[in-house]
């Protein structure tokens, strides 16, 4: 199940490093303003149970495998990936398509593993913090000498001259400072990947052949471009450097385990066929590719468009093949779902459900077919299905909306109104929230732990706005 969710609000950090770079000198408003806007992401199980496998071996390897970290999908076409607030690597899901190999997008985590792993962001923030102290230093005293020169009259223009360039010059030189410090962690990111990868015995040739890639792309761009103003290292150099190590590794020539190479075809055919157009889907897996992932390409955008009955005899098909597949009873059930069978969609989840180990996005996928198949039998299953979700998945809005409609076919307002508080309060939407919790608190008894979730709601402060 593709979903694209708005990241929530009150969790969103800009911490990504020429992002970062870019507004250490900008005004404070301008800051807040980036803080407030949450990227757009995307969710599916298949997805993450992958990028799951690839990472874990590289965060155990960095000492990170109890640190929680998760790899979050950005809905942005452009290769690119970073970490934020130190807990997350976020990766374009541009970045997964345009990886043809599971080492291309391992080495990439691996990367970004070594910036976690160096505590570049603690680093990174504390150089913006000093950057900004030095800049507002160096504003007061240009403007000192500008007011100096305004008040001499026209005859002292040199030191109102002076005064700007006393504002300017500090600047540059601040910023030259940062991006030169952000190089060094680049490169020391890089170092720590191709580490971590032949620790765990993988190959570092995926991760050269992307930043290589990354060179020849920026060949002409970077041709005459000044080294010091550079937010990461000079292509040519980067690679040049990456190479020498990565070769160093006994692991250069290891290729991929074809299984993983498999999944990760299917997983690449799974976002171009619901994030492509269909004209695109069939260009990349045209009708004759008979293989597996086009065959998964192909069932999925015949579903989108509208082609039921055809899309469920691809599906089978799929399942035929591989019927320990949870995924693709998994899509038999989102189609029949969003095709205005609910009904018929509550057996192929269950299944999906049971071959996924109780994936929490598939079990709220189930919830919301028990829900929408109007059975009230079905409530309390589906109340009991969802609930066991949400508390594996917390930040999910559709959880909690699907609960809250369980709920209310089941005639609890009290749990109703609280559940739809809550997934109000996941999409940002603070004012319906506190909205929803205090009508939900006078329907709860005083105490109770409903009472005590409304009441969180209620007086949760929203990130302060700067002014």
């Amino acid at each position: 199940m593709l979903l694209r969710l708005a990241l929530r609000k009150k969790t969103w950090k800009l911490t990504a490093v020429t992002a970062a770079i870019a507004l250490a000198l900008a005004p404070i408003s301008a800051l807040a303003e980036e803080k407030e806007k949450g990227p757009p992401i995307l969710r599916d199980t298949e997805t993450e149970q992958l990028l799951r496998d690839y990472s874990r071996p590289i965060l155990r390897a960095a000492g990170l495998e109890k640190q929680n970290i998760q790899v979050t999908i950005i809905n942005e076409s452009v290769f690119n990936a970073f970490v934020a607030d130190g807990h997350r690597i976020f990766v374009n899901y541009g970045a997964l398509m345009q990886s043809e190999t599971p080492n291309q997008i391992i080495g990439v985590l691996a990367h970004e593993t070594g910036h976690l792993a160096g505590g570049h962001l603690a680093k990174l923030h504390e150089q913006l913090e000093r950057a900004q102290t030095q800049a507002v230093i160096a504003m007061l005293l240009g403007a000192g000498a500008l007011a100096a020169g305004a008040k001499s009259g026209n005859g002292n223009n040199g030191l109102a001259d002076a005064g700007a360039a006393a504002i300017v010059g500090p600047q540059e030189m601040i910023r030259r400072s940062l991006l030169s410090y952000v190089r060094g962690q680049e490169e020391n990111a890089d170092r720590a990947g191709v580490k971590f990868l032949t620790a765990t015995g993988q190959s570092a040739k995926g991760m050269y052949d992307t930043f290589k890639r990354f060179t020849n792309d920026s060949l002409f761009a970077a041709h005459g471009a000044d080294p010091y103003v550079q937010s990461h290292p000079m292509p040519a150099e980067r690679v040049a450097a990456l190479e020498e190590m990565a070769r160093t590794s006994p692991y250069w020539d290891k290729k991929d385990d074809p299984a993983l190479q498999m999944r990760h075809d299917m997983m690449r055919a799974k976002i171009s066929a619901f994030m492509e157009r269909q004209d695109t889907v069939y260009r990349r897996y045209p009708i004759s590719n008979t293989g597996m992932p086009a065959r998964y390409a192909h069932a999925i955008t015949t579903y989108l468009h509208g082609d039921l009955h055809n899309a469920l005899t691809q599906i089978d098909g799929l399942i035929a093949a591989q019927p320990n597949n949870p995924y693709f009873y998994e899509l038999r059930g989102q189609a029949l779902l969003e095709g205005g069978r609910p009904a018929e969609a509550i057996a192929p989840l269950r299944k999906a459900v049971q071959l996924s180990n109780n994936a929490p996005l598939i079990e709220m996928l189930l919830g919301q077919a028990l829900v929408a198949s109007d059975n009230k039998a079905y409530a309390e299953e589906a109340i009991g299905i969802l609930r066991a979700a949400v508390a594996r998945e917390t930040e999910a809005p559709l959880g909690y909306l699907q609960l809250a409609m369980a709920y209310s076919r089941k005639g609890d307002l009290a749990e109703a109104d609280l559940a739809s508080a809550q997934a109000a309060y996941l999409r940002g939407d603070n004012k319906t929230a506190r909205d929803l919790a205090s009508r939900a608190k006078t329907r709860f008894a005083v105490g109770t732990p409903g009472w005590v979730k409304a009441d969180d709601i209620i007086t949760a402060k929203p990130p302060p706005k700067s002014k």
